[in-house]
């Protein structure tokens, strides 16, 4: 059974025992997380789709991993100006398996 999940603005399809990198949830590692924001759960021809969200549908799931992405640099320059400016980005994410799918 599939569902597709809105977590941190972005939507992913899971699958039980995925391991999926999300941005950062609060938690320790080990924790339990529920998400109820579900919209989509099913597999072929009985997949239900919601409007916005499926009713009574929630995904659990368990911490695997808190960290950061590799670094992005950030660099902006204006021709002529003489200015430059170069930055570096670590992204926050939390990396959760797919226990269970409940629909």
């Amino acid at each position: 059974m599939h569902a597709v999940i809105k977590t941190g603005g972005k939507q992913y399809r899971v699958a039980e025992g995925d391991v999926v990198k999300v941005e950062k949830l609060e938690g320790e590692i080990g924790a339990n997380v529920e998400i109820s924001e579900v919209l989509a759960v099913g597999e072929g021809e009985g997949i239900k789709i919601g409007a916005p969200t499926v009713d009574g549908a929630k995904v659990s799931a368990v911490i695997v991993e808190q960290g950061k992405h590799k670094k992005l640099i950030v660099f902006k320059k204006k021709k002529r100006k003489g200015y430059t400016k170069k930055q570096g980005h670590r992204q926050l994410f939390t990396s959760i398996k797919i226990e269970s799918i409940k629909a």
